[in-house]
């Protein structure tokens, strides 16, 4: 949809979605803002607690309940505008001027599938045996595991996520050297034997004494807006 609209037009439209939200929250007092704040820690809570009855009622509740929130903004009316006009633009145009295909000569590359795609809502976990590859995600609400004994590392890996709520869990073989970075807004941090009981706003840096020096090496960059870290060994 957005291939024949410029960088410069998402921005300004972008910044115009910014100026609507602030002048929403300073209209209403902050209403929305506690409303969204309220019905993410209900989902959040629910999510924790769902396999019991009082979870499951709370998640729902709390998912309704930001839904309708966010229906009910200025800022994303404006966008779904948006995406009507550009929806309806695009489709006139592909009739008008259809795309002609384009054959290229080189053998296609192997495709590497991703240890963990892309999802924002629930849990996730890496496959029982599976290739490596540097994982670059980010992710919205639900749990993540990462479990670096089912694959052959190479010298230098990277892990990096960025995750809403949910807790992020990384087992690391006993021979691998970890770098870990981990900033949140609210969370704990567990890396080994190190403990963060409280993270406020806050970072977390850990590093093993042989790490660059012995191979293989494991570089983990993580963020969250509230949730735990936890990086094991096994």
């Amino acid at each position: 949809m957005f291939e024949k609209v410029g960088t410069k037009t998402i921005n300004k439209l972008l910044l115009i979605a910014a100026v609507l939200l602030i002048a929403e929250i300073i209209l209403f007092d902050g209403g929305i803002l506690f409303s969204l704040l309220f019905s993410g820690i209900l989902v959040y809570v629910g999510h924790r607690s769902y396999d019991r009855a009082f979870g499951k009622v709370v998640f729902w509740i709390g998912l309704v309940s930001l839904v309708m929130t966010i229906l009910s903004m200025a800022v994303v009316r404006f966008l779904l505008f948006i995406l009507l006009v550009l929806f309806l633009y695009n489709y006139f145009q592909a009739g008008r001027h259809p795309a002609r295909p384009v054959f290229s000569r080189e053998p296609p590359s192997p495709k590497k599938e991703p240890v963990i795609s892309q999802k924002m809502w629930g849990d996730q976990t890496t496959p029982e045996a599976y290739a490596w590859n540097d994982i670059n995600v980010h992710g919205g609400i639900g749990d993540r595991t990462i479990d670096l004994s089912h694959t052959v590392l190479p010298e230098k890996a990277i892990i990096s996520v960025r995750h809403l709520a949910g807790t992020l869990t990384i087992y690391v073989p006993y021979e691998t050297e970890v770098l870990v970075h981990h900033s949140a807004l609210i969370g704990r941090a567990t890396i080994f034997d190190y403990r963060s009981t409280h993270l406020w706003n806050g970072t977390v840096h850990y590093q093993t004494e042989d790490y660059g020096w012995k191979e293989p090496g494991v570089r983990i960059v993580t963020s969250v807006l509230s949730g735990d870290l936890e990086v094991k060994r096994i």
